[in-house]
């Protein structure tokens, strides 16, 4: 399998999100790089570090959403969930001394690209939205940032 590549139908227009994303693809290549070495540590590295991070970056975007009130929250959560489940069996079996650097890698890039142009596009408008909304109610500092610029320049 190839090195992944970024494609702009990827962008869900968040740009924290769309970096976190782009994280997950290099390390993704990473773990090709690791596999290549035939360092079995570095390979369980690699793993540790890509399911750590993705495990932040979903906590990070069930925040948004809850936090923009997207109705399908609890939904796209229980994929995150399943998804979690999925890749901690593939740990399980690395762990066992099984060699699933091939399967894994082919899962997760398909995963990511298929949840990113599907669950994370739904998404993303209302988050958008919430996310230019507080900018906008929060500019200049809010109201005491206001205040103090209207009384001292």
């Amino acid at each position: 399998m190839a090195l992944l590549v970024w494609q702009d139908d990827l962008n869900i227009g968040i740009e924290v999100i769309d970096q976190q994303h782009r994280r997950i693809i290099e390390m993704l290549n990473h773990l090709h790089v690791a596999q290549a070495s035939m360092q079995r540590a570095a390979v369980g590295e690699v793993i540790d570090e890509v399911v750590d991070y993705t495990m932040s970056h979903f906590a990070f975007e069930e925040e948004l959403m809850e936090e923009a009130g997207y109705p399908f929250c609890a939904a796209h959560k229980r994929v995150h969930e399943v998804f979690i489940k999925r890749v901690a069996e593939y740990r399980l079996r690395f762990q066992a001394g099984e060699d699933i650097s091939d399967e894994l890698r082919t899962m997760l890039s398909r995963w990511l690209f298929n949840h990113i142009r599907g669950d994370d596009q739904a998404y993303a408008e209302q988050v958008k939205a919430h996310l230019n909304q507080f900018a906008r109610e929060h500019q200049g500092g809010g109201w005491l940032g206001r205040t103090l610029k209207r009384f001292f320049g």
